[in-house]
């Protein structure tokens, strides 16, 4: 059995998009585990105990190395009766940034 180009390619391709996608799974854990976080010291509800994959771009750290800069939405409620959307911004797998965009304060 012999591989050619193209079938090496093809390996190489599909192991790029296998790692691309344990990665993605990852940092959406801890997307997930920073609105749990921060939902405990905000005193509201993360609803659907989810994020959904809003944006995705590549941005530079603080260091200047390139990363994976991804925004989720989440829905969350202030009192149960309520849905309001809300945003965490993960560069890499550190959260950036949870942005609650119809908060009142």
């Amino acid at each position: 059995m012999s591989l050619t180009l193209e079938g090496v390619f093809g390996v190489a391709l599909f192991c790029a998009f296998a790692l691309y996608f344990l990665n993605s799974t990852r940092v959406r854990e801890f997307a997930i585990a920073g609105v749990v976080f921060e939902a405990k010291k905000g005193s509201f509800q993360l609803l659907d105990q989810s994020v959904h994959l809003n944006k995705l771009s590549l941005s530079r750290d603080l260091n200047g190395t390139w990363k994976i800069w991804r925004q989720y939405r989440f829905d969350y409620s202030l009192d149960g009766d309520d849905r309001r959307q809300g945003y965490v911004i993960m560069l890499g797998r550190a959260v950036e940034a949870i942005i609650f965009a119809e908060r009142e304060q």
